[in-house]
């Protein structure tokens, strides 16, 4: 299993990959033009004819023994610079009456901008059947979230201060998001499913349009809808899990249409970032392998660039022995650099 950019060749993958990430995933519409049009972004982003701040990195997870791709991710360098990016932020009103001495504070949502300009970390997905049921597949979804780190790290002067993530959030055994239905649907004429592929499609200016300019009062929603305020779709908890152990964290921002929880962080304080480091390649015959892997390696080249999982750490002079399938998975040889990530070391 490794990472690698998206290529044109991908498309078809690529669709059959969003047909199967299920309602509530906005970044990954399924749209063959859309997507089409994604992977030459992308490409663009990773030839570096993009201006920085439009541009698109993403990566896919592909199986070389089956020949086909097992899953996504990607990071959008800058977030709102040409669409609107509104979250609701959660903040509190005080109010008090000296003369019936009582003082009450309410909960509320403000129609908010405050993360245009941040880098985003988004459109995680792995196949069910790549998840971790067995040895095999157990790390495929730490891959697909933690390589982010080592390219950023790497890339470090391509993006900005601070990164988020948008979890997706609570729907009932229907597939009805709670706090669309107590919220959202009274302002837009559409159902989620139209409102959630229209946000996929980047057209995201009737949000600011046709939602209210003023505080909204949580007691005045249902409690099914407060219930979900900063809560996470049951199969978005292991992305989550991976996240905050990383370092993000939940800042009271929730996405406007299904509450799903909005977690950020300054990008140099992100653990993985923090602690990745470089070494030099050696290729032998049979190094002494890990029971269980625990190094990611990433390649320092923009274009080419490659991940994965290898069975052992660097030594003592910063030297990395890689087997010749390692070497060849990532497309490196003696003398090249890695950038590399113990992730189990303690922050």
């Amino acid at each position: 299993m490794r990472i690698r950019p998206i290529a044109e060749g991908d498309l078809d993958e690529l669709q059959a990959l969003a047909r199967e990430t299920g309602v509530g995933f906005t970044s990954l519409p399924d749209n063959r033009e859309f997507l089409a049009a994604k992977i030459a972004t992308a490409i663009s982003a990773f030839e570096e004819r993009t201006p920085v701040d439009q541009r698109l990195y993403f990566f896919v997870l592909e199986d070389e023994t089956q020949g086909k791709l097992a899953g996504c991710c990607a990071i959008e360098g800058q977030v709102g610079r040409e669409v609107p990016f509104y979250h609701y932020r959660l903040g509190t009103l005080a109010h008090s009456s000296v003369q019936l001495d009582l003082h009450r504070t309410i909960d509320t949502l403000f129609l908010s901008s405050d993360h245009t300009g941040d880098a985003e970390v988004a459109s995680l997905f792995l196949r069910p059947e790549y998840r971790g049921r067995d040895r095999r597949h157990e790390r495929n979804g730490a891959l697909l979230s933690m390589m982010r780190w080592l390219f950023m790290a790497e890339f470090r002067d391509r993006f900005p201060e601070k990164v988020l993530a948008e979890m997706r959030g609570v729907f009932d055994e229907h597939g009805k998001s709670p706090f669309w239905h107590c919220l959202g649907s009274h302002f837009f004429p559409l159902d989620f499913d139209e409102a959630d592929r229209l946000t996929g499609l980047g057209q995201k200016s009737f949000i600011g349009e046709l939602m209210p300019k003023f505080p909204i009062y949580t007691p005045f929603l249902s409690e099914e809808a407060r219930a979900c305020i900063g809560q996470v779709h049951e199969q978005t908890r292991p992305a989550l899990a991976m996240l905050k152990q990383e370092g993000l964290r939940w800042e009271g921002y929730i996405d406007i249409f299904d509450g799903g929880p909005t977690v950020e962080a300054y990008i140099d304080d992100v653990r993985g970032v923090r602690l990745s480091r470089r070494c030099r390649v050696e290729v032998a015959e049979a190094p002494a392998v890990s029971a269980r892997p625990r190094w990611l390696a990433a390649t320092t080249g923009m274009a080419g660039f490659r991940a994965a999982w290898v069975g052992r750490g660097p030594d003592e002079a910063g030297v990395i022995a890689l087997s010749p399938q390692e070497a060849a998975r990532l497309e490196v040889g003696a003398g090249d650099t890695l950038r590399i990530l113990d992730t189990e070391e303690e922050a």
